[in-house]
């Protein structure tokens, strides 16, 4: 495919979603909105995707969706997904996908408008989102960004001038404008099969492995190959998440990417004290989505994920089935695999010994009884902090402290290695759910956006730990506080 030349802001969009067979999407036309105004921008993205910041800067009508980008194609994707383990048809009911910049690497990333307006998919939704959750999802995709976990980012946020209604009441309205690798869901996979059409479903497959995975495209078992990079890849991700205490929220089927990247930032939220059995998100009323459940859960979304791949695994069922099990039985080891590598290197552990598992775990369960707080606890012992600073509960944090000094005298790094080791692996800051929404009260509220950009430029760089923070970056809610509730924001 020829490459368009760029325009004078620096945009090559291509469109080789477009060109996939109509079930996937539906061509869209733009929703013009009355006042846009451009709030924030990503300059380093931009300049990553080949963009002119400066030119980009004064757009405030394309950010909003008034205006498409050169050699763009508006459509709304369709998908499917299990939604609290209900399936249901579902689709981008308030998102545009403009094309896909490519990058002056030549990668492909997805260009979308999210809160953008009605589309064929918005059933009896307007199509529109409120500026408090895009700001939220601005701050927290690049949070994540900065702690080295994969994820959808975020180029701006654009207010619109128009006012949306919600539970809370009205609130004003605005469209993020999201970068991915792309927006294929395990929900878009779902949508093709309840339409039985499996000639669409191998082309999916082609196409998903040619973006995302081309070395597998000369395999023999194409549906088998896809299956086997996307498990990996989600095994790797959730692995992350555990480690640095990130709470998705809604772990519906539509919001897990084949791209192995985090995406969709409603009810998200860090832990403060660590307890697997936190919940922040407000519908979350069984746990379904709780912070130690989100492992499981990511299997028994790659299981939905196989149910659709299986009549392209093996013509006879029986064999499609085991090697669809054979694939996803790997997915548990592997999660254990990397989430104690990302255990080792928090702890400072260069070796491997076969005790590592369980002083971490140990430490967890010490950290779970005291309601010590998560990004704290490791922060602490990045700075070599004394074993009495440590409350564990019942644990005893003497005893733990020196069963882990004793680990890393068995190792032949030395202490300066051992600290920078932990210093990348270990955050200082995080996006402190107080924090965040006092951010988004000052800018929603009272248009005052430095908390938001103050935010922004000490969650670049999490792993600073020379800089001088606020209190409040770093300490947890006071005991007793009542829970954090997180929303959807649709």
């Amino acid at each position: 495919m020829t490459i368009r030349p760029p325009s004078d802001a620096g945009w090559r969009i291509e469109n080789s979603y477009a060109t996939l067979p109509p079930l996937l999407h539906q061509r869209w036309r733009l929703s013009p909105v009355t006042e846009p105004k451009l709030v924030l921008f990503n300059t380093r993205l931009a300049e990553s995707l080949g963009l002119d910041p400066d030119t980009l800067r004064g757009t405030d009508a394309l950010f909003a969706g008034n205006e498409a980008p050169p050699g763009s194609l508006p459509l709304a994707q369709a998908y499917a997904g299990h939604q609290f383990g209900n399936f249901t048809g579902l689709g981008d009911g308030r998102a545009l996908l403009l094309g896909e910049q490519i990058s002056p690497e030549g990668d492909r990333f997805d260009i979308q408008l999210k809160g953008s307006g009605r589309t064929p998919f918005s059933r009896s939704g307007d199509g529109r989102a409120a500026l408090g959750p895009m700001i939220r999802e601005f701050l927290i995709s690049e949070a994540m960004h900065a702690l080295g976990i994969p994820t959808t980012r975020s180029l701006a946020v654009s207010a619109t001038g128009e006012t949306v209604y919600r539970q809370e009441g009205p609130l004003p309205g605005a469209v993020l404008t999201r970068v991915a690798s792309s927006h294929i869901r395990v929900g878009t996979f779902e949508w093709v099969v309840a339409h039985h059409d499996f000639d669409t479903l191998r082309i999916l497959v082609h196409y998903t492995l040619q973006r995302h995975f081309p070395s597998r495209l000369d395999s023999e078992n194409k549906a088998e190959s896809l299956f086997e990079e996307v498990m990996e890849r989600q095994a790797t991700l959730l692995a992350k998440w555990m480690n640095a205490g990130f709470v998705h929220g809604v772990m519906n089927t539509d919001n897990m990417a084949l791209s192995g990247e985090t995406i969709d930032y409603g009810p998200c939220a860090f832990l403060d004290r660590y307890d697997p059995r936190a919940v922040f998100s407000s519908i979350d009323h069984g746990g379904r989505y709780a912070f130690g459940n989100q492992p499981a859960i990511a299997q028994w979304n790659l299981a939905r994920l196989a149910e659709t791949l299986l009549p392209l695994l093996d013509e006879d069922s029986e064999n499609a089935l085991s090697r669809a099990q054979s694939i996803l039985n790997r997915f548990a080891p592997l999660f254990t695999e990397c989430w104690q590598r990302g255990m080792r290197a928090k702890l400072g552990l260069f070796t491997q010994e076969s005790d590592d598992a369980l002083l971490a775990q140990d430490l967890l369960d010490g950290m779970e009884k005291a309601r010590a707080d998560f990004t704290n606890t490791f922060a602490a012992l990045t700075a070599d902090a004394p074993a009495e600073s440590l409350s564990f509960g019942d644990l005893g944090s003497s005893k733990w402290h020196a069963r882990w000094k004793d680990r890393l005298a068995r190792q032949p790094q030395p202490k300066t290695e051992v600290i920078a080791l932990m210093r990348s692996h270990n955050p200082r800051v995080i996006p402190r759910n107080r924090v965040v929404e006092k951010a988004l009260d000052a800018a929603v509220k009272h248009d005052d956006w430095e908390p938001v950009r103050a935010l922004l430029r000490t969650l670049a760089s999490p792993f600073d730990y020379h800089s001088t923070l606020p209190d409040e970056y770093t300490t947890p809610p006071p005991e007793g506080s009542p829970p954090h509730q997180t929303f959807c924001g649709t």
